[in-house]
């Protein structure tokens, strides 16, 4: 690891509550005592083997699993394997395109780290430079893209030349019955595909690396480290950041559910009763050593979801219609209606297709009625149709979560239909994906809905998470 030429015992403390303060701004909480626990670790761990000292800082930092990415790409950023060119980069330089490809591809067979890591380094070097890229130490406009040298490079079509060498590290497997050959042929592709995606990502942080040195560590650990999926906008979130997300969703759930229950356990203890408190306190001298409570056992509450499914708002609705069916326990009934312009239940799509997440948003398309004559979504209209057809779903015990954007495109938002619906219902909250700077402009109806109901800005699945457990009933 590179200290930039000053001697360790000034540059590591600087480093490391660089580093630290780096991940506070990706959201990630690290307190006092965990840096104290950190620089710890450092002086135990010394400076001779970077990865050790990755592991440790991991173990002394982070607490969810989760933050993971963030933190090995923040790592790379304030802990370097080198500054500059890599020496192993500067003594074997590719001649041309096609031997770089042909050398990943045996790199890739034989699953060889350090050879993927000078790899990394020569495609960086040969593709990915664009502008005046001068001196590492130098400013200017030039740097270093990793998209433009994966687009160059394209690894991922490597991966039928891997497998035809028959050398995938050990992990092959001669012989046997054709269903037998044909699952280890799978298990193969899939060892290459993970391999390939390793290879793309030490390219991303090679060039992070370098950029880094030219721009400023701590203004690319702000702007060039991508955040955890749990803080990524729903409204720019791409499929795999969605996959990721959904592979978040029990856990989630599981954490929600023990906050719902708790909140429970608290709320059924009761209010304080005063009578009966200062009659206990006679046998203490008047002191109130044992209050008493009213003591009341509320039922558990019904949920019912009102959701957009149309164009980018999708996501975030898919979301969290398989979040509220995952905590289904903790409610007497959820019932979930989605719409485009007109509204279907689609509970059952939700319950029978839990496996498959993924297939969710093609399920409600082909299965429910949730569109017209026309694609574009009409809250006016979505919310006339519940009103009409479906208000008997909610009851002085139902509470609505209203999920979408709030933009009409142009049409007639029918506030007087919400208020039906509010009037019925035990609360109603509107959760919109956008922020509140973008409520109001364009077609967004979002303030005369406001009027009426609490709205709130839902732009991630940690903002999702803390509007569940802040304001579902108990």
């Amino acid at each position: 690891m590179s200290t930039q030429g000053a001697p360790a015992s000034t540059v590591l403390p600087e480093r490391l509550t660089a580093f630290v303060r780096a991940l506070r701004g990706h959201g990630i909480r690290v307190g006092p005592a965990e840096t104290v626990d950190a620089a710890a670790v450092l002086q135990v761990l010394g400076l001779a083997d970077r990865e050790r000292i990755r592991e440790g800082l991991a173990a002394a930092l982070l607490r969810a699993d989760r933050q993971r990415t963030v933190f090995d790409a923040t790592f790379d950023l304030y802990f370097p394997l080198g500054t500059g060119e890599l020496a192993a980069t500067r003594a074997a330089p590719a001649a041309d395109l096609t031997e770089l490809r042909d050398r990943l591809a045996e790199a890739l067979a034989a699953n060889d780290a350090s050879a993927l890591t000078q790899l990394a380094g020569e495609a960086v070097d040969m593709l990915g430079g664009y502008g005046p890229t001068g001196s590492s130490g130098s400013t200017g406009t030039g740097g270093w893209s990793a998209h433009q040298t994966l687009d160059r490079l394209r690894p991922q079509t490597l991966l039928a030349r891997v497998l035809a060498s028959g050398r995938t590290g050990g992990s092959g497997a001669s012989g046997g019955s054709g269903a037998s050959r044909g699952f280890t042929e799978r298990l193969e592709a899939d060892e290459i595909r993970r391999r390939i995606e390793d290879f793309r990502g030490r390219v991303r942080g090679e060039a992070r690396r370098r950029v880094a040195e030219r721009r400023g560590t701590d203004e690319i650990a702000r702007r060039g480290v991508a955040p955890s999926a749990d803080q990524v906008d729903f409204l720019v979130a791409n499929r795999e950041q969605l996959a990721e997300l959904r592979r978040t969703l029990q856990p989630l759930a599981r954490k929600l559910a023990t906050k719902l229950a708790a909140r429970r356990r608290r709320a059924a203890r009761g209010q304080i009763d005063i009578r009966r408190t200062l009659r206990r306190s006679l046998s203490t001298g008047g002191v109130p050593l044992r209050p008493a409570h009213r003591r009341h056992r509320p039922a558990r509450p019904e949920i019912v979801l009102l959701c957009d499914v149309s164009g980018s708002v999708a996501g975030f609705a898919n979301f969290t219609m398989l979040l509220v069916q995952a905590m289904r326990d903790q409610f007497s009934r959820v019932r979930v209606y989605a719409f485009v312009n007109r509204v279907d239940e689609v509970t059952h799509l939700i319950t029978t297709g839990a496996a498959d997440p993924a297939g969710l948003g093609q399920r409600i398309a082909t299965e429910a009625t949730v569109s017209g004559w026309h694609g574009s979504s009409d809250y006016g209209s979505a919310l006339g149709e519940f009103a009409e057809r479906h208000l008997d779903a909610v009851g002085p015990r139902t509470s609505v979560l209203v999920l979408g954007d709030a933009r009409t495109n142009g049409f007639d938002p029918n506030v007087p239909a919400l208020r039906r619906i509010a009037a019925r219902a035990r609360r109603v909250h509107w959760l919109n994906p956008e922020g509140p700077a973008h409520w109001g402009t364009g077609d967004s109806a979002a303030h005369a809905y406001a009027e009426v109901v609490d709205m709130h800005a839902c732009r991630n699945a940690r903002r999702l998470g803390e509007l569940v457990t802040r304001l579902l009933p108990v």
